[in-house]
């Protein structure tokens, strides 16, 4: 007789494509797969309800003929935990003494943390697929409010100009909507002049631009910044128009 066959947990909206089982809503969990007895069904519902609430569970658990490790249900209440709600478009899949996690998370504190208390809540005989991801929407917000627009400042110098400061501001409001997340704010140059010089440029810009955010009312700690000079154009520097694109400020999600 096999171990159990597959408790599969669908967490915040997510689609198990080789399931034959309903959608969950957004916010919903679905949890499917067999289970050995009804007291083992009962307790995972329970502990699930408890978590998210009664009305958000979705119960598509069957009881057969399947063996279970020793003390399974156990485990499987300690990686049922608050942690869960912090995953969108996810799934919990206990195969077993096979843990295998997925889904999107919001920062790589978040996903570091479930992955810690996961691996510290099961035995050395468990195994665990851990295939979190950071969730792209933020820097998604980050993208759209930039527009491809490039954050001026004077001629050779670290020094905004008014068009720069006008981008900031919207910058600056977008980063107050991300809860917190953390933001590598990184400076480039074009290829032209001294690669020292482009070097220290780029990072005094990013300096420049963090002060500001800063003066903006984004936490200090959520900032940090970089110059990379000339080291990543994204047009060729063989033209005015290639060098204006590569002089430029990006702002990415921090990992």
């Amino acid at each position: 007789m096999r171990h159990l066959l597959a408790l599969v947990i669908l967490l915040a909206g997510a689609v198990n494509a080789g399931a034959q089982t309903a959608v969950p809503q957004p916010g919903q969990v679905l949890v499917s797969g067999t289970v050995p007895d009804e007291e083992t069904k009962l307790a995972v519902l329970a502990r699930l309800r408890d978590v998210y609430g009664a009305a958000l569970v979705v119960d598509q658990i069957s009881i057969g003929k399947v063996a279970t490790p020793a003390n399974w249900n156990g485990y499987v209440q300690k990686l049922i935990t608050p942690d869960l709600k912090s995953i969108s478009r996810g799934q919990l899949k206990i195969d077993g003494s096979t843990v295998s996690i997925k889904g999107e998370v919001a920062s790589e504190a978040t996903r570091q943390k479930i992955a810690g208390n996961v691996a510290a809540s099961l035995n050395p005989t468990y195994t665990v697929n851990n295939t979190l991801r950071v969730s792209a929407a933020d820097q998604s917000v980050l993208d759209t409010t930039l527009a491809n627009r490039i954050v001026e400042f004077e001629s050779g110098k670290a020094e905004l100009t008014q068009t720069g400061r006008a981008i900031l501001d919207e910058m600056a409001a977008a980063m107050k909507k991300l809860n917190d997340r953390k933001v590598d704010v990184i400076g480039h140059t074009d290829s032209q002049g001294n690669k020292l010089t482009n070097q220290n440029l780029s990072q005094a810009r990013a300096e420049a631009v963090k002060a500001y955010l800063i003066n903006s009312g984004i936490k200090g700690e959520l900032l940090s910044a970089s110059g990379q000079g000339a080291d990543r154009p994204v047009a060729s520097n063989d033209s005015a128009d290639g060098r204006a694109r590569n002089r430029r400020i990006e702002f990415r999600m921090a990992q």
